[in-house]
């Protein structure tokens, strides 16, 4: 794997996704926020590059000259580690499709919208939301064509700021985030979606570690023989991610102190 990159010692790299900020209201919303911002600044001195794997706002849209109000923290926080010369990668979720070319301009954030290779160490991660993948879910999957495409985006893009923003609200309170009352639970690898898709990919293409958000569940499985499937869980519940130190990629729990 001539074009693997060498991970600078003591360095890692993070992942994390799913803060679905701005639900169930907004004082949770902030609460969740500020311990995210605790997370960044903990992780900063040893931080190589971080990768944030969709749904990060519950809902999104840039208009030409608006964008969602709130989530301030967040963005300086970016914003800081990014003048420090942090990498950060933002990978779009099904929630937050519709962020387009504000976080690059202004943050020099890069934007991803399909799951993307990274090559470390001789190792190779393939990392993305998740969204749309595995079997099943068709529905869902021609939805999702439909919302990225130019015509559906002009559409909303016509709508006062207030109304659409006002009409994304409502559809965030439907949300299967929004109406957990408990988190989500593991029945059987049959029924995880995400790890038959790693399997069947890993049949011609091999990984060391598939990551992923969007289930919504910790989650550390075999793929095959050195082969492993993480999945990043959510930060309503559980407050998760992971951390790739040149070998491994391991699941944790930020522990707040504030």
């Amino acid at each position: 794997m001539s074009d693997s990159y060498r991970l600078p010692a003591g360095k890692k790299i993070y992942f994390a996704s799913d803060f679905h900020l701005g639900v169930p209201d907004h004082a949770t919303s902030v609460a969740r926020e500020k311990r995210i911002v605790t997370w960044l600044e903990s992780i900063k001195a040893d931080a190589h590059a971080i990768y944030l794997l969709g749904d990060i706002f519950d809902f999104w849209f840039e208009y030409r000259h608006a964008i969602p109000k709130g989530f301030i923290r967040l963005q300086g926080k970016l914003a800081e580690l990014r003048d420090i010369g942090m990498p950060i990668y933002f990978f779009t979720g099904n929630h937050d499709m519709w962020l387009f070319d504000y976080f690059e301009k202004e943050l020099g954030i890069i934007i991803y919208r399909e799951p993307q290779v990274l090559l470390y160490n001789n190792q190779k991660l393939l990392i993305g939301h998740g969204d749309g993948l595995g079997p099943g879910d068709n529905f869902y999957k021609l939805l999702k064509k439909f919302f990225n495409s130019g015509v559906c985006q002009w559409l909303f893009a016509r709508l006062h700021p207030n109304l659409g923003i006002s009409l994304a609200k409502y559809w965030s309170r439907q949300s299967r985030i929004n109406n957990m009352k408990q988190e989500e639970k593991f029945t059987s690898e049959e029924n995880e979606y995400l790890l038959t898709y790693c399997r069947e990919l890993e049949k011609t293409s091999h990984h060391d570690f598939y990551v992923f958000g969007h289930r919504h569940l910790p989650l550390d499985l075999s793929v095959a023989e050195n082969s492993r499937y993480i999945n990043l869980g959510e930060w309503v519940h559980f407050d998760t991610y992971a951390v790739y130190d040149g070998k491994h990629v391991v699941l944790k729990k930020f522990e707040s102190h504030a």
